[in-house]
């Protein structure tokens, strides 16, 4: 769901905060080391393509307090698997008619370990990799991997990512990655009577309820730029507020 719209305004706050990078890193950079690895997860017997409805798959979820059911598709020859996923990539299936998922364990206590799905099928152009794909990786499966790849010592992320630590390093475990990285999660930074949503800020842009991401009534780096908060004035900010978990 990203657009370049967000990558830029990303680079435009970074750099107006007073930082710089090295270089840039997407996740798109790694997306054929990811089905490469997809590959061999597949012949090893540890993915399998499910073509079931979405209602259907999430009914054999279970729940927090009951053990999911395998798919009966859980067990297809890793032939099969490996024909689909590759039909799955050339176009040849419909957006939510397919879905390829690791095999992991579907009476887990941790919902995540329930056969997590790892690729969907978008008929969409990609802000950098224009329509090379029609597969793309969901975030629980590119997440470890491209940490691995780019050397990354401790992913930081949210407190709502702990629970998907496990999945995390069931990827880093079963694939040979050249790094083992480490997830560390904390608590977000949250104003009281403040939306920090970007699915519900974005909600008022789309709806003109603002005149936009820099309306100066918005809690975005632009908006505050907008109402007259210095660079200075928020790395401060965030330095004395501290991290807690």
């Amino acid at each position: 769901k990203e657009e370049q719209e967000y990558v830029d305004s990303i680079k435009h706050d970074i750099e107006w905060l007073g930082f710089k990078w090295d270089k840039e890193l997407y996740s798109s950079d790694y997306f054929q080391q990811l089905f490469d690895w997809t590959i061999e997860l597949i012949k090893e017997g540890k993915a399998y393509v499910d073509n079931q409805s979405s209602e259907a798959m999430a009914k054999q979820k279970g729940s927090p307090t009951e053990p999911g059911t395998d798919s009966p598709n859980r067990n297809r020859p890793t032939e099969e698997n490996l024909e689909l996923f590759l039909k799955m990539k050339k176009g040849e299936f419909e957006e939510g008619s397919h879905v390829l998922r690791a095999k992991i364990d579907m009476a887990a206590p941790n919902m995540n370990l329930r056969d997590p799905i790892l690729y969907r099928i978008r008929h969409v152009a990609h802000h950098q990799t224009g329509t090379d794909w029609t597969i793309y990786p969901t975030y629980d499966f590119a997440h470890g991997q491209e940490d691995a790849i780019e050397g990354i010592t401790h992913s930081i992320c949210t407190l709502e990512f702990e629970d998907h630590r496990p999945l995390y390093e069931w990827f880093i475990e079963h694939l040979p990655v050249p790094h083992t990285p480490r997830q560390i999660e904390f608590a977000r930074l949250n104003t009281s009577y403040t939306i920090t949503s970007k699915r519900q800020l974005k909600q008022l842009v789309d709806a003109n309820v603002v005149t936009g991401w820099d309306d100066p009534r918005m809690p975005t780096i632009v908006g505050l730029r907008r109402r007259g908060y210095t660079p200075e004035s928020l790395q401060l900010f965030a330095e004395r507020i501290g991290v807690t978990k």
